[in-house]
């Protein structure tokens, strides 16, 4: 178990070698989470240590990974909860899971399956 895992805060493992992805982690520092996440890369040793803790395939990198409250969160659930958590009107996107779970994550597997042509 790494150092971190041992605070309270959630963590949240992202694909560092897209670009995309590390734009939102700015986001997410930007708008709050600075102070309220423990950010990871997947290939770093913290989060294949997490990723394995949490049974995970050992090369995931499908989706960012939230761990609270020792549970792990994937994909559109994962996106909610962390902007449920953020300041500002982000906290009204939690609203969207009144939607479908399959269709909140369709909209989530396109956006990943391109995310390394976004920006």
């Amino acid at each position: 178990m790494s150092k971190n895992e041992n605070t309270n805060k959630p963590v949240l493992l992202i694909d560092s070698e897209c670009k995309f992805c590390s734009r939102s982690m700015q986001f997410i520092i930007k708008h709050g989470g600075e102070d309220k996440y423990i950010f990871h890369s997947l290939y770093s040793d913290e989060g294949r240590e997490i990723l394995h803790k949490y049974d995970f395939p050992k090369d995931y990198n499908e989706s960012i990974v939230l761990i609270e409250n020792e549970k792990a969160y994937i994909k559109s659930e994962a996106a909610l909860r962390i902007a449920k958590n953020l300041n500002g009107i982000l906290p009204a996107l939690y609203w969207f899971k009144v939607v479908p779970v399959t269709i909140r994550d369709a909209a989530y597997n396109f956006v990943s399956r391109h995310r390394h042509r976004i920006i």
